[in-house]
């Protein structure tokens, strides 16, 4: 009943998205030869248009790699995407400094893309790659997950525009007025009433739907909160499609546990290869309680040969990532 009720509240907050982009149509068309048709009619498309579920998009710093000379990341990044049951992504991306690797559709078209964080990849034995794309596979949103992350979004963007730090005056704005104030005080009086009758104005229209608006989003993340646990269940139950419990645990105490860029950094500063760093790596997931095994634990989806090749790939952009590691909190 909770996840029918989240769902169609957040329908009902994009259908209020599209009846603004409705409303500024059809006071435009109504009035096509009218100059305030035109302005009250742009000013609702433009409130649609700021309101209108994100697309998604790659991140600024994203790298696309190629397919040709990336052969390798794209192979095992469709092997693992075919066995948790998700689309192959069109483009695989890198980045440097971020940890998080994750995948999802973007653009108009859908397109499936998947981002991968350098930092946490280059710190993984082959059996933990597979993991680490499974679970990024298995964290796409689908169906009503999306619907509601889209329209708590939406609300959040409403909250910021009425009630937000972005409706307060401007600073710049206070420095203009005190440089008019010392040149000419007629002025600023004239100024500052007009500014202030429309102030209130935008207050008070912010107060009035801003109330209502604030106890939808409050409602609606009560919701989505109440659904976290089958959410996860979920997410995992994909992931497990690929990898196993035991990995899954792995990965996840590695990622709380953290501490593993320091190491390559210093390793760089050093002056040590990526080679040498990556092999230093591989050695610490060789030891166990039974002993050293003979190469790091590897999957049928990605085996230590393939993996080597991976890392070949992606030498350059180890390098060049290594650098800023120290900028990584």
């Amino acid at each position: 009943m909770k996840r029918l009720s989240a769902l169609v509240i957040a329908l009902l907050v994009h259908l209020l998205t599209l009846a603004f982009v409705a409303l500024g149509a059809w006071i435009i068309v109504r009035e096509p030869g009218s100059t305030l048709s035109w302005i009250f009619g742009a000013a609702s498309l433009a409130v649609g248009w700021v309101l209108r579920p994100g697309l998604g998009r790659l991140p600024a710093d994203a790298e696309v790699l190629d397919r040709v000379s990336a052969a390798e990341v794209y192979e095992v990044a469709d092997r693992v995407a075919d066995r948790v049951g998700v689309r192959r992504p069109k483009k695989i991306a890198v980045r440097d400094l971020s940890v998080l690797t994750r995948y999802d559709h973007v653009g108009v078209l859908r397109v499936p893309v998947l981002v991968i964080g350098l930092p946490l990849w280059l710190a993984l034995p082959p059996t933990q790659r597979v993991t680490l794309l499974a679970t990024a596979y298995a964290r796409l949103p689908a169906g009503d997950e999306r619907v509601v992350s889209e329209a708590l979004a939406t609300l959040d963007s409403w909250q910021d525009g009425l009630l937000g730090s972005g409706a307060a005056p401007l600073a710049a704005r206070r420095d203009a007025e005190d440089s008019i104030a010392v040149s000419s005080p007629m002025a600023l009086y004239a100024m500052d009433t007009t500014y202030n009758v429309t102030g209130f104005i935008g207050r008070l229209f912010g107060r009035v739907l801003g109330g209502p608006l604030l106890l939808v989003r409050y409602a609606l993340t009560r919701l989505a909160r109440s659904g976290e646990v089958r959410v996860a269940a979920r997410h995992r139950g994909l992931a497990l499609r690929a990898v196993s419990e035991a990995e899954l645990a792995e990965l996840e105490a590695l990622e709380a546990r953290g501490g593993y860029v320091a190491p390559m950094q210093a390793a760089a500063l050093r002056g040590e290869s990526v080679s040498a760093i990556r092999r230093t790596v591989l050695a610490k997931f060789q030891l166990t309680a039974d002993g050293v095994l003979p190469d790091a634990p590897q999957s049928e989806l990605l085996g230590t040969a393939q993996s080597g090749r991976i890392d070949e790939e992606l030498s350059a952009h180890y390098t060049r990532a290594i650098r800023g590691f120290g900028l990584i909190s």
